[in-house]
């Protein structure tokens, strides 16, 4: 599929290049409609193809336990991120397995041209270091959160996190997946959210958990996703002087 500009834009992190540098990676973007549980990298297999997710598109990082008993959830990423290749050179296997949360439109290019357009901007390459940076503090307060808070404090948080990237109120996820990604069994999961439809807080329908008052989830998250925001605010702040700005 060709590309637009107006979808290049629909990538929070590619909207905020300069129109220089989104024009040196346009010409190595292709356009992909991908479906839910589809996987746009496999642990183990070497990484080739950079992804960004535009308008309500969700991917998962997971890691799956040695027993082979379920996936936990490291990260999760929408319009504002991307997934693979980030800071490599694209020679290196991937860590963990990204699966499409919720379908939509994917730009893909591929990791190496990624990297010669890093070669030719310092800026280019600077905004993906500071991306990486995000990233990583995302998978920090993961593992702090999953070590300290609760399991109705992590169910706030993780339905927060989805309905703020993919800007809808309607998650496509089942209780027994959203058990699997905090890495508790589905039962807990199920008593959190039918707590959460008694007190009006969420709805549930087949296959998904619709957020009825964010203001009321947020009292009973914990503050990881907060904390989160504040730090890509902070950090992807702006790589241009004011007049190359575009």
């Amino acid at each position: 599929m060709a590309l637009s500009a107006s979808e290049m834009i629909e990538n929070e992190l590619l909207a905020k290049l300069n129109v220089e540098d989104r024009q040196r990676l346009a010409a190595h973007i292709s356009v992909h409609e991908l479906k839910r549980n589809e996987v746009v990298q496999a642990a183990g297999e070497r990484v080739v193809d950079t992804w960004f997710p535009c308008g309500s598109s969700l991917v998962s990082y997971q890691l799956w336990a040695e027993d082979g008993d379920g996936a936990v959830e490291v990260a999760l990423i929408g319009r504002e991120g991307a997934i693979g290749g980030i800071v490599s050179n694209g020679s290196l296997p991937a860590y963990a397995n990204a699966i499409v949360r919720v379908g939509g439109t994917f730009l893909r290019v591929k990791t190496a041209a990624l990297e010669q357009a890093k070669l030719e901007s310092i800026s280019i390459r600077h905004w993906f270091a500071r991306y990486s940076d995000c990233l990583i503090a995302q998978v920090f307060q993961t593992s702090a959160c999953n070590a300290t808070h609760t399991i109705t404090q992590r169910t706030g948080k993780w339905l927060l996190a989805a309905i703020q990237r993919t800007r809808q109120p309607h998650v496509q996820v089942t209780q027994e997946q959203l058990g699997e990604m905090l890495g508790v069994g589905r039962t807990f999961v199920t008593r959190v959210i039918r707590r959460l439809r008694d007190e009006g807080v969420v709805e549930t329908r087949r296959g998904a958990i619709i957020v009825l008052d964010q203001a009321a989830l947020r009292t009973k998250s914990c503050d990881c996703t907060r904390l989160i925001e504040r730090h890509y605010e902070n950090v992807l702040h702006g790589i241009y002087l004011p007049e190359r700005r575009a």
